[in-house]
């Protein structure tokens, strides 16, 4: 792992993440409490893989907690709030990163796989979106502790912008996601409020681990990407806590793509 730039940035701050047990979620809860940061660790299923990112926060030095919310239920949210609010006093950073995939041809695409994915998707940043809104209102500026009254981070996809067929219900939430910060952004910005989005591509996790494992997905795979590597979910860590800090202060409705060029349509390097 590279050296942490960041460390102390986010000094008294504290932070939730969604889907924070496993893959992005996991790296970016482990980055923001490198820098300082207590965190919440949001997590769906099984407690002991968060149990055992709270226990990884623990010995960096800060504070964790894990709570179990379904981001896509608007009474779960809004406990999953309010348990982080009375167990750390207030929040300073959400991530919005919880995130599945159902993939399959439009024309066999079920109802409930588009549901299940707007859902978490989409529907689950908002709802998270508005809670963290409502406690950054509610608090206003702590100048100790940030220039900032709160910062969102939405974790979207190189898919809010490349089509992707057979994944319809993922680029349609992410598409989604996309307007959705950027219009949060306007609504918030003369609160001091800083809403911004990261837009991975090709990272290792288990995920997306069928694209990258045999030799034969991984060639196709680096077809796409003009600097020929995979991500590391820790990449994506760092760029989260970056965003998070007051260094990025003046960065707000962005979204920042890091994806190694993928989106820069590689098939026209050679001029098309």
């Amino acid at each position: 792992m590279h050296q942490f730039y960041f460390r102390g940035l986010l000094a008294g701050q504290k932070a939730l993440v969604t889907g924070a047990s496993s893959g992005l979620g996991r790296a970016i809860a482990l980055a923001l409490a490198e820098a300082g940061a207590d965190v919440v660790v949001n997590f769906i299923g099984s407690s002991d893989p968060a149990d055992e990112v709270v226990s990884a926060i623990q010995k960096i030095g800060t504070r964790a907690i894990s709570i179990s919310a379904d981001v896509s239920q608007e009474a779960e949210v809004r406990a999953l709030f309010k348990g982080a609010i009375k167990e750390l006093g207030t929040i300073d950073i959400l991530v919005n990163n919880a995130g599945i995939q159902r993939n399959a041809p439009i024309d066999t695409m079920t109802i409930e796989q588009w549901n299940s994915v707007i859902g978490t998707n989409l529907t689950g940043q908002f709802l998270c979106a508005r809670e963290a809104i409502r406690e950054f209102k509610r608090r206003g500026i702590v100048s100790s502790v940030s220039i900032s009254a709160g910062k969102i981070i939405c974790i979207s996809s190189v898919h809010e912008v490349i089509p992707w067929a057979g994944h319809v219900n993922y680029a349609a939430s992410k598409g989604g996601v996309m307007l959705l910060m950027k219009s949060i952004a306007q609504e918030v910005a003369a609160l001091k409020i800083r809403v911004n989005s990261i837009c991975p591509g090709a990272i290792r996790t288990p995920m997306n681990q069928l694209a990258w494992e045999s030799r034969e997905a991984y060639e196709s795979l680096m077809a796409l990407i003009p600097y020929k590597r995979i991500g590391e979910a820790e990449e994506i860590g760092r760029l989260a806590a970056f965003l998070a800090s007051d260094c990025a202060d003046y960065i707000t409705g962005s979204s920042i793509c890091i994806d190694g060029g993928m989106i820069l349509y590689s098939g026209f390097e050679s001029g098309g």
